[in-house]
């Protein structure tokens, strides 16, 4: 008799741990957000999931999209939805630092100078057509959603959260614009691209309008979901959502593969790495999980990777995409099994 041991059977896989009670309530949330919203929102189901994300991650949205798909009423009803304050601005190639962040004004009463706020002093912030500024108000609104402060003549003010910036550009025009660089693409945490809607959706959207009804009168027919104090607890509840060893793995690798993929010229930080995990908890947390797991990895993928990395010139002469090219990097890398 041989004395060679037989292979041991695997162990049988470990069920998944049941949803703690703080995964269920965000789940509970986030679905009473989607139905709130689609009141009046019709369709775009990656522009309301990933503003969503981003906002319960802390982080910021850029959305590439043509005029007329109703991102102003987007803002507006989500603004009404989560109880925040909302505010819009037009960016032209003469708005300057100081129309974003206010600046001091002379009091003639107390004979003194006293701060007058800007628009960026809310919750939600629709910055329209970015790409149509210069370089140094681009700066000013960079400071803003990274330190979350606006510096005046050596003086601080603090921006309150949650602080949510959705700046908008249009792709189709390109004349009297101004690329943005890549230091601040690299501070949007997603990039959304919004096409036209469905037949059915536009169907559903002009049905919507044929009555005449007042916007505000719409908007004041929806029920508050959320306030900003339960945002930010709930974002701070979603970081700690776990993360197998595993999938950080697999993000690294995702991160680190399109620096050496041969069709780009740059490829993403660090900081795409770091969105794409905080990105993934969140998203773990609206399906009522409080673990990861790579589908929501690769769910977030284009939009957190898309806007951080720059085409090589023979990519561009090929006619390639950000997007097709991201699509292999991701399908180059193997999934792991959790």
């Amino acid at each position: 008799m041989s004395d060679t041991p037989s292979n041991p059977t695997p162990p049988p896989p470990q069920p998944a741990p049941p949803p703690s009670r703080s995964s269920l309530a965000t789940k509970e949330l986030f679905d009473r957000l989607k139905a709130e919203i689609g009141k009046i929102f019709v369709g775009q189901d990656e522009l309301v999931l990933g503003t969503l994300v981003a906002l319960f991650s802390g982080g910021h949205v850029l959305i590439e999209s043509v005029p007329g798909l109703g991102k102003t009423l987007f803002v507006r009803t989500l603004g009404r939805v989560l109880g925040c304050d909302f505010g819009r601005i037009q960016f032209t190639a003469d708005l300057m630092p100081s129309d974003l962040t206010g600046s001091p004004i002379f009091d003639m009463k107390t004979q003194e100078f006293r701060f007058r706020p800007g628009p960026v002093f809310t919750q939600l912030l629709l910055a329209d057509e970015i790409n149509r500024s210069p370089a140094k108000t681009h700066a000013a609104l960079l400071e803003i959603m990274q330190e979350y402060r606006v510096t005046i003549e050596r003086t601080s003010y603090r921006i309150q959260r949650p602080f949510l910036v959705l700046a908008t550009q249009n792709p189709i025009e390109a004349e009297g614009t101004y690329n943005l660089p890549e230091a601040q693409l690299d501070r949007f945490m997603l990039k959304l691209v919004i096409d036209y809607p469905s037949d059915a959706q536009e169907a559903s959207i002009l049905a919507a309008h044929g009555g005449q009804v007042e916007l505000d009168g719409w908007l004041q027919e929806l029920t508050p979901v959320t306030c900003p104090e339960e945002i930010i607890d709930i974002t701070r509840q979603n970081g700690k959502v776990l993360i197998n060893p595993k999938l950080l793995d697999y993000i690294s690798t995702l991160v680190r593969l399109t620096r050496r993929w041969p069709q780009f010229h740059m490829g993403a930080s660090p900081r795409a790495g770091i969105a794409l995990m905080r990105g993934a908890r969140t998203l773990a947390a609206f399906h009522g999980r409080d673990y990861a797991v790579p589908d929501d990895v690769v769910e977030l993928a284009l939009p957190v990777l898309r806007h951080r990395v720059i085409l090589s010139a023979e990519a561009e002469v090929e006619g390639h995409s950000a997007d097709e090219l991201l699509g292999d990097v991701i399908a180059s890398v193997e999934v792991p099994r959790l």
